[in-house]
């Protein structure tokens, strides 16, 4: 759907969630953030720039948000329709963002090995099945511009959820489109149910990107998997956002206490994941990406200390504040 003139939102299936893909267009080209996987580029983007007479000459450059599958993998599907135009995407994303293995096994794997947690195989095998990556041709820092004709389109560097997370700014349309930088309290479904946990992995630089998007003040706030905000819902999503790093934080910081002993990290989210939200024990499980994040920020606080893994044991968490 044409959202504001030139700036299209274009919603893609993706499993009991969806994919919410973007077209900025304007009088010198176009621009589109995210490609969700193969089927979201060949079942739905290309349909839709068909019903609306979109010319794919005119399409000039592919940015991916972020470096995870469901962003990356209808790059390759789309250059085989489109292959004149500019992939993009973060610097720090660009190994993980062309590369699946290097995604499956520095991303998804991480936890591996020092937590014991890992995607289950079916997932793994569906994320090499869905995305079909392709080499990016150009990497972004923040600060680059694009000009459509009408108006000029700037990227924000927004870590967090990733190392080189992407947003775009289309300050003409007052309209911020943010990807997953931003992610509430859950992960919906397209029905609107709890899917999983807000997979923010580095606590602080998460919290700066939040600041950074409610110094913009935007009208229109787009992300990948959530509905459209406008107006006071733009500020109510942002502060929600924040709002459950503090009760992480909370529910953390009391088990630790209480426990009197040292937690693996599995040990402490089963025990919290109740307070924090109402997945299944399986989705409660990707709570080691905020989790995490926010155990680190406690530990550079001195309130956390953390024990390595060693022996094939998984690492520890204690709470040592006095």
């Amino acid at each position: 759907m044409e959202l504001r003139p030139g700036l299209h939102r274009i919603q893609a299936p993706l499993g009991e969630r969806f994919i919410a893909m973007y077209l900025l267009e304007g009088p010198e080209g176009a621009l589109l953030f995210d490609t969700g996987v193969a089927e979201s580029v060949t079942g739905t983007l290309l349909p839709y720039l068909s019903s609306i007479g979109f010319d794919l000459a005119r399409l000039r450059w592919a940015v991916s948000s972020h470096c995870d599958f469901d962003h990356t993998g209808g790059n390759a599907a789309l250059l085989a329709a489109a292959p004149h135009v500019e992939l993009l995407a973060g610097e720090q994303d660009v190994p993980l963002a062309e590369d699946l293995d290097v995604l499956i096994d520095l991303r998804y794997g991480e936890f591996r090995d020092q937590d014991g947690f890992d995607d289950p195989p079916e997932t793994t095998a569906y994320i090499r099945e869905a995305a079909q990556v392709a080499p990016i041709a150009r990497a972004l820092r923040g600060g680059e511009e694009f000009n459509l004709g009408d108006r000029v389109i700037r990227v924000l560097h927004a870590p967090g959820h990733s190392d080189g997370h992407l947003a775009l700014w289309d300050a003409d349309r007052s309209a911020l489109l943010i990807a997953d930088a931003t992610l509430g309290e859950t992960v919906p479904t397209a029905d609107g149910a709890p899917a999983f946990p807000p997979t923010y992995r580095d606590t602080d630089p998460y919290l700066a990107s939040i600041e950074a998007f409610r110094a913009l003040d935007p009208e229109l706030l787009l992300t990948a998997h959530y509905p459209v905000y406008e107006g006071a819902g733009v500020t109510e999503f942002l502060d929600a956002s924040a709002a459950y790093t503090d009760r992480l934080d909370a529910a953390i910081s009391a088990t630790l206490r209480e426990s009197g002993t040292a937690l693996t990290s599995l040990d402490l989210i089963r025990r919290i994941a109740p307070e924090v939200g109402s997945w299944s024990p399986a989705a409660a499980d990707y709570l080691i990406f905020p989790v995490t994040g926010n155990l680190e920020r406690l530990t550079a606080r001195g309130l956390v200390t953390m024990a390595d893994a060693s022996d094939g044991a998984h690492r520890t968490w204690t709470w040592s504040a006095a």
